[in-house]
């Protein structure tokens, strides 16, 4: 009876009477996380594709392990729905509460119907040598795959999920099970859209078992530019606001922000044909000719001249809350025309 391993980025399956002490190959490390970089602590190799990430072969041999890690503690709730009393173990501290001035209150809002302009951007020297070594590499991998289309033993499989290897022409055959979603973190739960069983232990994670029945994947396939998220914060001086994102290797013919005295509209391109895009309804006004794009190697920042030296309460303005009396208006008022349609 085969049974599971739990080995960190094994995943395999083997006979608990037949367990050699070199028979799996895994990370004893943990995974890492780091300015849009994915790897493991224990080697030094890292990946901006998550899928790349999870079918990086491991850097340690040993026995394969059958034990399950323990989930991790959650907090004890009592039966009425609250949390136990845990006032003694909260640190002490005083609230305050500190107003920030409206946008209006300092300068009119212009409309942000007003036309975008594209900001000027600077390209650092680190960004103009990293896409030179980029670009040779690329053309040195391409070169190397036109050579040989052959697929060798123990390539593991793209398909996210999947933890078989190539092991012979006999593996063409098998049927792949795989999570045909993408992965998400959220609030400390790890799980795939496509199924969505929430863990919060990454190991339990990893070892998931597919959702969807399919072909293996030897090759990753040239798909062209994939939207996907991006991480991003910003701060502020008294003269203007900066926003940081963590894109690595931009392209500056293809990448671009356009934007007017309120609104922000970003559109990035990045390594492996990436894309990025963000629009931001800013919460302060900005003086776009005085706005630079600094594109470097690791991230972009767009740095927004301030129209008034004024500190910002947040980077962007919330969406007007609706009253019940206005929703109610509203209902009255879409029921009048149904019924003027229904007279016509």
């Amino acid at each position: 009876m085969s049974v599971l391993c739990y080995n960190k980025g094994c995943g395999q399956r083997f006979d608990p009477q037949n367990n050699p002490v070199d028979g799996c190959t895994y990370h004893p490390g943990v995974p890492v996380f780091h300015d849009a970089l994915k790897g493991w602590s224990c080697c030094k190799r890292r990946t901006t594709d998550f899928s790349d990430f999870l079918s990086i072969a491991g850097c340690t041999k040993g026995p394969h392990n059958k034990e399950k890690p323990p989930e991790p503690v959650k907090p004890d709730v009592k039966s009425s729905g609250e949390k136990k009393d845990t006032d003694d173990q909260k640190p002490k501290f005083s609230e305050y509460i500190i107003s920030a001035p409206k946008p209006q209150e300092a300068i009119q809002r212009p409309s942000a119907d007003e036309p975008m302009v594209r900001m000027q951007h600077k390209v650092s020297g680190s960004l103009k040598q990293a896409l030179e070594k980029l670009k040779l590499s690329e053309n040195a991998a391409e070169t190397k795959e036109e050579d040989s289309d052959e697929i060798k033993i123990g390539t593991p499989c793209k398909n996210g999920g999947c933890t078989k290897r190539f092991d012979g022409p006999a593996s063409e055959s098998d049927v792949c099970l795989y999570h045909s979603g993408v992965p998400i973190f959220h609030e400390g739960m790890k799980y795939w859209s496509c199924c969505k069983r929430k863990t919060s232990d990454f190991n339990t994670f990893l070892s998931q078992e597919g959702c969807t029945k399919g072909t293996h994947l030897w090759r990753k396939t040239d798909t062209g530019k994939k939207v996907v998220p991006c991480r991003f914060d910003w701060h502020q001086t008294g003269s203007q606001v900066i926003i940081s994102i963590y894109a690595k290797n931009t392209v500056p013919e293809l990448s671009y922000v356009d934007a007017n005295s309120t609104t922000l509209n970003i559109h990035v391109i990045f390594e492996g044909e990436k894309e990025f895009e963000q629009k931001i309804s800013l919460w302060g006004v900005i003086d776009v000719s005085k706005s630079i794009v600094n594109m470097m190697a690791a991230k972009i920042e767009v740095a927004m001249k301030k129209s008034e030296a004024m500190s910002w309460a947040r980077l962007d303005l919330p969406a007007p809350i609706t009253t019940p009396k206005e929703s109610e208006t509203r209902k009255e008022v879409d029921s009048d025309d149904e019924d003027e349609e229904e007279l016509k």
